[in-house]
């Protein structure tokens, strides 16, 4: 058996399957990024303002009777919104701190409205909630007069402001404005 000898055979690899995949995944590509940029335009955000609360007690402008509450970063300033009092309110004692700046933040003072409680009450329900404060707790286990509200902070930890009457004589109400936060993150 004689074989002819014969050269081998040539075969040619072309490119163009993987050029075509490639080029279907680049016009892929800037399909989606121009819907991206068209469908998802900047977003602009609008100032806020409080709404005025009609039929509740005025709020004092410019109160310091809080202040002693603000220390450097704490509350932040999406929490020191709620750092209000009513206009006829007096301090009857200092501002405390419980636990002397050690562990977590807590500030409280004690306080004195020429208003009933129930009025009082209603002024910070009205008040926080605008504010986007959640109202989750109603009297104290003393049966006191109580409101606690709860809001996430944008430092990551839930915040509570807790107002406590512990004295009603007529028309005026001695309370406690507490705000602490809490010791768990969000």
């Amino acid at each position: 058996m004689n074989e002819q000898v014969k050269p081998p055979l040539t075969t040619t690899t072309s490119i163009l399957p993987a050029m075509a995949v490639l080029g279907i995944a680049v016009v892929t590509l800037v399909i989606f990024l121009a819907i991206n940029l068209i469908a998802n335009p900047t977003v602009k955000s609008t100032p806020t303002t409080i709404p005025i609360i009609v039929g509740s007690l005025n709020t004092q402008d410019g109160s310091v009777l809080l202040a002693g509450c603000q220390q450097a970063g704490n509350p932040p300033a999406d929490i020191a919104t709620a750092l209000l009092v009513p206009a006829t309110t007096q301090a009857t004692a200092p501002t405390v701190h419980p636990n002397g700046g050690a562990g977590d933040y807590d500030c409280l003072r004690t306080l004195v409205t020429r208003a009933t409680s129930g009025e009082l009450l209603g002024y910070y329900t009205a008040q926080l909630q605008a504010r986007g404060w959640n109202l989750f707790s109603h009297g104290s286990s003393s049966g006191a007069p109580q409101l606690l509200f709860q809001k996430a902070g944008s430092d990551t930890f839930y915040w509570i402001v807790g107002i406590t009457v512990t004295a009603r004589h007529g028309a005026t109400s001695y309370w406690t404005y507490r705000i602490y936060q809490n010791s768990s993150a969000i």
